[in-house]
């Protein structure tokens, strides 16, 4: 494998597809040193689009892990406002996002988790007044993976260090396409494969779906007038780009008030910096009234304490299980990659591009429509092939959407 070839080839994607970046755009970049390989790639593409500014976010996470085992509780608990108001200024002068994860699973395993929940909600309170850039589309964004040692070591426990991290770059080329020809042409012909089921599902009216396999019984109603999303998305000034590369996704807005039943997630959720596993809901009335999880428990705990609309799901995504990410066979422990090799939700804030009109109504009149509205949107996976999805649309008839983990229209 050709691994900076490679990567020349997954910049030209993120710049030409994920944000299709134009003459007078900016761009930041949110990043590790693990991906200044891929970012070099990625500015000198941009500035030859015609990019004016390429502005860098850094993290790292030994410096986070030793804020959160070393740090004073006034470290925990402060989140400055400049930082918040340098992102607005940037969303403000047409900076794009391209956010590039190389995570560590395990990262936070060793932290005591209310230090993590702690943080958690100083950051996600301070963040929320710049939320609706991206929860919006008012700017251009895009989520997409790099591969580093602790991500690999965490995905081939079993490989040496370096067999890990080929390995894992060569899943990532193959789950993003980069790995044909032209990834490029490849995207474009699957976003219209998923515009395709998105317009049936939208001409379909479905009032609500039903899934049913073990441990999950679960009805849940679509917001009137609720918009199915796959593939590509616009921008607020009518750009197309595409959030999340990979994406097999294609998603809608549940009612915020109108989920009831049980749900058992299929896969670990990484969050936090920590592993969630073997985890199960109750849903009433929209809201999670009862949960347990075998691995992680109080992460979970903490996760749905972080505000009132933590508690209810903010999408609904259906995927086929014979997807490009599927069938590598792997699974990635980043939800990024997982969520798009299963059917799944998110608790959380739900995206105003599911819901007609939304951008012209208040939050208030929003919610009152279904819209759930918090600081978070985490997604879990819990579709698998002895999972089935029904649409029911509000005469009672009904048309199986997926049965067998594969799509039936």
């Amino acid at each position: 494998m050709d691994l900076d070839k490679n990567l020349e080839k997954y910049a030209d994607l993120l710049v030409s597809v994920g944000l299709n970046l134009k003459s007078g755009d900016n761009l930041a970049i949110r990043m590790t040193e693990d991906c200044l390989p891929l970012v070099r790639h990625i500015a000198k593409k941009a500035y030859q689009r015609g990019v004016k500014d390429i502005r860098l976010e850094f993290g790292d996470d030994s410096i986070t892990l030793d804020r959160f085992l070393y740090g004073s509780d006034d470290a925990i608990g402060y989140y400055p406002d400049y930082v918040v108001d340098y992102m607005e200024k940037l969303f403000q002068d047409h900076h794009h996002v391209l956010s590039l994860v190389a995570p560590d699973p395990d990262l936070l395993k060793p932290v005591d988790p209310a230090r993590i929940a702690r943080w958690q909600k100083v950051a996600g309170m301070a963040a929320k007044r710049i939320q609706h850039y991206t929860m919006e589309n008012e700017v251009k964004w895009c989520v997409a993976g790099v591969a580093c040692p602790a991500w690999a070591k965490a995905a081939f426990p079993q490989l040496p260090a370096e067999e890990a991290l080929a390995k894992l770059w060569e899943n990532i080329f193959m789950a993003t396409r980069v790995d044909q020809e032209d990834p490029v042409k490849a995207w474009w012909e699957h976003d219209a494969a998923l515009k395709r089921r998105q317009d049936f599902l939208n001409n379909a009216r479905f009032e609500k779906l039903h899934y049913h396999g073990p441990g999950t019984n679960l009805e849940v109603y679509l917001v009137p007038n609720h918009i199915w999303v796959g593939g590509s998305g616009f921008s607020k000034d009518g750009d197309v780009f595409m959030a999340n590369i990979p994406t097999e996704e294609i998603f809608c807005m549940p009612h915020a008030d109108k989920v009831n039943g049980t749900l058992r997630a299929r896969m670990p959720l990484s969050v936090r910096g920590q592993i969630v596993d073997k985890f199960h809901f109750t849903f009433k009335d929209g809201q999670v009234v009862d949960f347990g999880a075998e691995v992680g428990q109080q992460i979970l705990a903490d996760l749905l304490e972080m505000d009132e609309g933590a508690k209810r799901l903010g999408e609904a995504a259906l995927v086929a299980h014979n997807s490009p990410i599927s069938n590598t066979g792997i699974l990635f422990k980043n939800t990024l990659f997982d969520e798009n090799a299963s059917c799944h939700f998110a608790l959380g804030a739900a995206y105003s591009e599911n819901l007609e009109g939304s951008t012209e109504r208040s939050n208030e009149e929003n919610r009152k429509l279904g819209m759930n509205d918090s600081m978070i949107h985490v997604d879990f996976m819990v579709g698998g092939p002895d999972v089935t999805v029904t649409g029911i649309k509000s005469d009672g008839s009904d048309i199986v959407l997926l049965k067998d983990g594969e799509w039936q229209v």
